[in-house]
């Protein structure tokens, strides 16, 4: 058998495996190393999460589409800037509402938030179809999809990371990508099958009739993660005295730093997802081909969270997690700038560079949570992912509206706004390494 590497997940403090026994035979209590990992029950579990965040993530990162159609029509009175609020408040929400939901999942299970928050995606999707001013969409894209997409989301994570602990890196990346798990190829991914549908019914149908159909989709996506998903725990009593946002949590430098550098990471990481096509636009790109600038990201993407995800649980997920966010910073600054300060870059080069960058922020983005569940007993992950999904949900509320303000201030072109994004990266991957740092330390201490 192969010894444990130096700086292995299975050497760290042992931080997710701290529940202690009390002969109870309960499976809250008992070490997470007796647990059998995943079984028909986790893979379906997988299954379901595949198909939540298809609906939810998956359909939120066709947000490149609309921000180029709303510049270019519904509402091209706003500014870039002014757009991306719409944008940035969906993703915040969906990260942050985790701070609520994570809590009532540890409680009561899945159902009571899966249920009503597909509903509420279905519902905002639909009415967004009938939304002709910038308040209208704001509301239902904005905070509606958003609210419903984050108890999805929330569901996905907290189930799956409470059947796996091997392989828990693994299992998430694979809901992460939508890669080939059971009858679903890899090309379904929500982020590759939403921007190019949507697309070709907004041509051939106009946007009030993609997305009903759109609303439809993602209906029938979330109803059957509804029946597939489900938390491995057994229900409990509420406890009133648990806090919905446990500030404790910052009290141990290992998750006040690693959050602290994923809040600088996710304020730079969207960037290319939103403002891409609208740059291939002044790079000599044909309308059509701008957009299909996103399921190329979405494509590189699919292979980013799950091999560096499988990688995650053999040599380490904060080795890997690290690795990965230095990755991204670097291909923002030494790939994507380039490309911007040249004016005779190529579309070959474009396209290549989101690729590239597909795979580098979708590694980042399925290596993220595992390092979380291992930061604390499985009992409470909900909890814990809340507290760090609203530290997410600040960073990107701001992200892409600074991003957007930037492009007037440097003429029209996207140059500010590259440094912005790659800087703030480079920072937040700093911090994720003084985290190991400091989770390699408590380990030779102990």
């Amino acid at each position: 058998m192969r010894p444990p590497s130096p700086l292995s997940d299975e050497t760290m403090p042992p931080e997710s495996k701290d529940l202690e026994s009390d002969n109870s035979g309960t499976l809250e209590n008992r070490p997470l190393e007796e647990w059998r990992e995943g079984g028909n029950a986790g893979w379906a579990c997988v299954l379901g999460s595949f198909l939540a965040l298809f609906c939810t993530f998956g359909w939120l990162n066709a947000l490149g589409l609309f921000q180029t159609y709303y510049e270019e029509k519904l509402l091209s009175t706003y500014s870039a800037s002014s757009i991306s609020w719409i944008f940035t408040v969906q993703l915040s929400l969906m990260f942050s509402g985790g701070v609520l939901y994570g809590r009532i999942i540890d409680t009561y299970g899945t159902n009571y938030v899966a249920i009503p928050c597909t509903i509420c995606c279905t519902l905002c999707i639909a009415l967004l179809s009938l939304c002709t001013e910038y308040y209208q969409v704001f509301l239902a894209q904005g905070l509606g999809f958003g609210i419903g997409a984050a108890g999805l989301w929330s569901c996905s994570l907290v189930s799956v990371s409470q059947w796996f602990d091997k392989r828990r890196a693994l299992a998430l990346g694979i809901v992460a990508a939508g890669s080939s798990t059971g009858n679903f190829h890899s090309a379904l991914t929500g982020g590759i099958v939403h921007p190019i549908y949507l697309h070709i019914l907004i041509d051939r149908s106009g946007f009030p009739a993609a997305l009903r159909w759109s609303a439809l989709v993602v209906g029938l996506s979330g109803a059957a993660a509804c029946l597939l998903i489900r938390t491995r725990l057994p229900t409990k009593k509420w406890d009133r005295e648990a806090k919905f946002f446990d500030t404790s949590l910052f009290k141990q430098p290992t998750f006040l730093f690693y959050s602290l550098g994923s809040f600088f990471v996710i304020w730079g990481l969207f960037a290319p997802w939103n403002y891409l096509p609208s740059m291939s636009l002044q790079h000599g790109f044909s309308q059509n081909m701008a957009v299909y600038t996103i399921p190329i990201l979405n494509a590189g993407s699919v292979i980013g969270r799950i091999l560096p995800a499988y990688l995650a649980d053999v040599w380490g997920r904060f080795n890997l997690v690290c690795t990965i966010a230095l990755l991204t910073g670097i291909t923002l600054l030494a790939f994507w700038l380039p490309l911007e300060v040249d004016s005779n870059s190529t579309h070959a080069q474009i396209l290549a560079f989101g690729a590239t960058y597909g795979f580098a922020s979708g590694a980042f983005i399925s290596t993220m949570m595992p390092c979380v569940a291992d930061l604390g007993p499985v009992n409470t992950l909900g909890q814990r992912y809340g507290v760090y999904q609203i530290v997410l949900g600040l960073s990107s509320l701001t992200g892409l509206p600074i991003a957007g303000a930037l492009i007037p201030k440097d003429g029209g072109r996207y140059t500010y706004l590259i440094v912005f994004s790659g800087a703030c990266v480079m920072v937040g991957s700093t911090l994720i390494c003084f985290s190991l740092v400091l989770r390699v330390g408590r380990k030779w201490k102990g």
